[in-house]
């Protein structure tokens, strides 16, 4: 029979359940009662559970970050010289570090994680959890070969343990950071490793194909990297299709797909956060292959979908769950790289003036970060956005201060080349020789990284078009026919319709009329198709000479009308975007975004689980 003390604080617990399971909840009072217990000396395992159930409590209902704390260090503790405590003991170690990498303290949270990964070597699921949680804290900060190390003992670790599925997911988590971290070379035998044990998989057939998704979102993120938009289009199909059968209405939860074996209760992302994931990119694969139209139609549905998960109406991401600052921050990225190829999609189709409204979008996004993680990894990505708008309004010294910024604020490569491909245009346009060559060197193909397909296509093309600057047409044929193999291989349209209407221009140079015809029909075809407004214009006006060479009188004025459709339809939008006051972002090179007044509020787009296709 329990002494008096401890009926008294076994009371308080009871009590405190009670008040925090009302309806409302009367948290104050919940938290009173398990204040109280501690004044029962009650013994040290529950001493240590109540110190966790407070710091849970105080971060999940107040803003008292700093007492949740102290509480959670308190149970730390306490609980680690308990044996046989794992789920207090465990759990506050890994709420702790949690809390540290949120206060921007990740230095705090590593040592608690890798001491609670020593002490749960005999617990599969936290053994598991604390490994993944520890290697997302070391990816965060760009430690990637130590997160990507923490990953491989979690593959060993939960192959000796018998945890089949999150061996996979440790697997293709590890492939994931090697993909960001452009190890190309170990992706592919790893990724081949982890396709072979999902094809050959004999479990759960929701698991499966849970994997599946996973694999191919990674598979399809590894060909799109590389520019290779044809080689892409089979795998990004099967990966339309399996997000298909995920969010049919008979598909279970994601607890169910986790099931109930031990060390198994792990999912990636959720399925309505895959879901938006398969949407963006087949954004970005329609964006790269030249598909203007259709990468604005699945933005919408994306960003459609992304308001539901942050307005809460997705009952597992209530803002009450521990995932919730991760989902939010999750949908932020999300949005942000939708409403950046938003922006860029408008810009090939000669909307300016749309373009910058995205722009300002992306600026007022990146102002409201949720993380400064989010809003550093994003901020050259803008700055880039901004050069390639003041190119396309002719104001190239702010283009070229945009460039540099990317370039001065990105860690990315791939970034950084993209950004010195387009500065050397800049130069090229303002005849700054001597600044062009010295790029150049920077930025000639054999510089660029093997896997860089769509890189060292572009690098081709800069090339072919300084030596027609230069004209020394010989040698930029030669560069403009190395682009349209390397363009044609991997569907690059808009690369594929620039380097025609270039080399139309050239042969038009040299008064070689019908090599330029054969080069320039076709560039207009497919610039209609994208649709891309500036290689249109440069198209008519060369059809427009070829004609009047040829004496066609009638086709000579019908090109010259379709020029003059061009022309006026792209000055009227330049003046447009010149007037609006987002304009001022060119000129933004340091710092926040400056505040600029709210964008118009677009009418609502239907929500749709309508399949993205390609």
């Amino acid at each position: 029979m329990a002494s008096t003390q401890d009926a008294w604080y076994i009371s308080l617990l009871g009590l405190a359940e009670h008040f925090r399971t009302s309806n409302p909840p009367d948290i104050k009072s919940c938290i009173q009662c398990l204040q109280a217990v501690f004044n029962f000396k009650p013994p040290q395992r529950v001493e240590a559970r109540t110190h966790l159930q407070l710091g849970n409590i105080l971060l999940t209902h107040t803003k008292n970050i700093e007492l949740a704390r102290t509480h959670l260090e308190q149970s730390w503790c306490l609980s680690q010289s308990i044996n046989g405590f794992d789920d207090v003991k465990f759990e506050a170690a890994s709420v702790l570090a949690e809390l540290f990498e949120q206060q921007g303290q990740p230095t705090h949270s590593k040592p608690i994680l890798r001491k609670a990964i020593e002490l749960s070597q005999h617990s599969v699921y936290w053994h598991c959890r604390l490994i993944f949680q520890l290697a997302q804290i070391h990816a965060t900060e760009r430690e990637y070969e130590v997160a990507s190390s923490l990953l491989g003992v979690g593959v060993d670790y939960a192959q000796i343990s018998n945890a089949a599925y999150t061996r996979v997911l440790f697997l293709l988590s590890r492939v994931m950071l090697l993909l960001i971290d452009k190890k190309i070379q170990e992706v592919l035998p790893l990724l081949n490793q982890a396709g072979h044990l999902v094809d050959s998989w004999t479990g759960s057939p929701h698991q499966k194909e849970y994997l599946k998704v996973f694999f191919l979102v990674l598979q399809v993120c590894h060909y799109l990297m590389a520019g290779q938009v044809k080689s892409v289009k089979s795998c990004l199909k099967q990966l339309q299709q399996s997000i298909q059968t995920i969010m049919a209405p008979t598909w279970p939860d994601d607890d169910a797909v986790c099931g109930t074996a031990a060390g198994e209760s792990f999912v990636w992302l959720s399925r309505q956060q895959l879901y938006v994931l398969v949407y963006l990119v087949t954004v970005m694969h329609s964006a790269q292959a030249g598909y203007m139209d259709k990468a604005h139609k699945y933005t919408e549905k994306a960003l459609a979908q992304i308001d539901k998960l942050t307005t809460g109406e997705e009952p597992s991401l209530s803002p009450a769950s521990p995932r919730w600052s991760r989902a939010l921050a999750l949908a932020w990225r999300l949005r942000m790289a939708l409403v950046e190829h938003a922006a860029l999609c408008r810009l090939v189709a000669g909307g300016k003036a749309h373009a910058l409204h995205e722009i300002a979008k992306a600026a007022k996004l990146l102002a409201n970060a949720p993380t400064p993680v989010c809003a550093a990894a994003h901020t050259p990505q803008l700055h880039c956005l901004l050069g390639l708008y003041a190119m396309s309004m002719n104001c190239m010294e702010a283009a070229e201060a945009q460039f540099h910024t990317a370039i001065h604020t990105s860690q990315e490569r791939d970034l950084w080349m993209f950004a010195k491909l387009n500065l050397a245009i800049v130069y090229l346009r303002q005849r700054r020789d001597n600044d062009l060559a010295q790029l150049m060197e920077q930025v000639r193909p054999e510089a660029l990284p093997a896997y860089a397909h769509g890189l060292r296509a572009a690098s081709y093309y800069v090339l072919g078009l300084q030596a027609f600057f230069q004209a020394r047409y010989n040698e930029a044929k030669r560069y403009l026919r190395e682009t349209l193999k390397m363009a044609n291989a991997e569907d690059l349209n808009r690369l594929t319709s620039c380097s025609l209407v270039l080399l139309g221009h050239i042969f038009l140079s040299i008064n070689n009329s019908r090599e330029s015809m054969n080069m320039v029909t076709p560039a207009m075809q497919l610039a209609s198709k994208i649709p891309d407004v500036h290689v249109q214009l440069w198209a008519s006006a060369i059809l427009k000479d070829l004609y009047r060479l040829a004496g066609d009188t009638e086709r000579e004025n019908e090109a010259y009308q379709m020029h003059c459709n061009f022309s006026q339809a792209l000055l009227k939008d330049h003046f447009q975007a010149s007037q609006l006051p987002q304009h001022a972002l060119v000129q933004w090179t340091t710092g926040s975004p400056p505040a600029l007044p709210a964008p118009p509020i677009a009418p609502p787009t239907p929500s749709t689980h309508t399949l993205p296709h390609t």
